[in-house]
């Protein structure tokens, strides 16, 4: 066998990258109580659990939710696999739940609104996830006030419905902490917290987290963002949106632990 150069080395830099990928050690972190504690209950979805019929999730979102290229496995399909882990063993043969990704890349919530009837409301979910605010900050042709005012008015519609609600709102990333977004991203974060509380819905606050592991467990902001999105540095790599998860998971866990599991099956 011949030794071409081009190929030697390509093939010496494959290697390299397997042998990192392999030894690469995670950052430590923590997760405080207060991240993963809701305000409010989720009847609907406790309710559905208890169910003799699927419990349905529409998680509805950007690119976040829908996920981007086939190295980064987004929130949805992992929150469903934590959530089954959970609670399949406690109502065998008849227990079924399911995500549905209603993700799309590049909206906000003045476009998610549009998709309301078709996405949410015709699926008949028990709980909503609905991911906001990222581009209204990122894209400059959305608009902070319109998204604002959009959020409210889809938390009015959502309100209209037999189904819980949790706000999620933007991931810490170099891109939102830009000096030409940074204080609109903790503007937008704010407007995503208050219209949470004025609808009595509970918010799942990604920023606040991933900015504790950023600043208390030392974690940088490279090892939290997706390697092959250097141009825009906005999207998480695998391990945060992991860990993010993980804690969305734990939140939702920690609420339905409080609730009545001793009533009687499906009241």
């Amino acid at each position: 066998m011949t030794c071409n150069g081009k190929y030697f080395d390509g093939e010496m830099s494959a290697q390299r990258q397997m042998v990192s990928a392999m030894t690469y050690s995670p950052p430590v972190i923590d997760t405080p109580d207060s991240f993963v504690t809701f305000k409010y209950e989720l009847p609907h979805f406790f309710k559905a659990l208890r169910g003799d019929v699927p419990a349905r999730i529409v998680a509805m979102g950007s690119s976040s939710t829908a996920g981007r290229g086939d190295d980064v496995v987004p929130y949805p399909a992992r929150l469903e696999m934590y959530l089954r882990w959970e609670y399949q063993a406690r109502f065998p043969p008849q227990f079924r739940l399911d995500i549905l990704n209603r993700g799309k890349g590049g909206e906000e919530a003045p476009d998610e609104l549009n998709r309301f009837k078709s996405d949410i409301f015709d699926e008949k979910p028990s709980l909503v996830i609905w991911q906001v605010g990222t581009n209204a900050v990122f894209r400059k042709n959305h608009k902070i006030k319109d998204s604002a005012d959009a959020i409210k008015n889809g938390l009015r519609q959502l309100a209209e419905h037999d189904l819980d609600v949790v706000l999620l709102d933007p991931q810490y990333v170099t891109a939102m902490l830009k000096d030409e977004c940074a204080d609109d991203s903790e503007q937008m974060v704010s407007l995503i917290a208050a219209a949470a509380d004025e609808a009595k819905v509970n918010s799942f606050r990604r920023w606040a987290l991933m900015q504790h592991w950023h600043v208390y467990d030392n974690v940088a902001l490279a090892d939290m963002i997706d390697p092959d999105d250097q141009k825009d540095q906005l999207h998480q790599n695998d391990w945060s949106t992991m860990q993010v998860s993980k804690a969305f998971f734990n939140a939702i866990k920690n609420v339905l632990t409080k609730m009545d599991w001793c009533s009687s099956h499906g009241s």
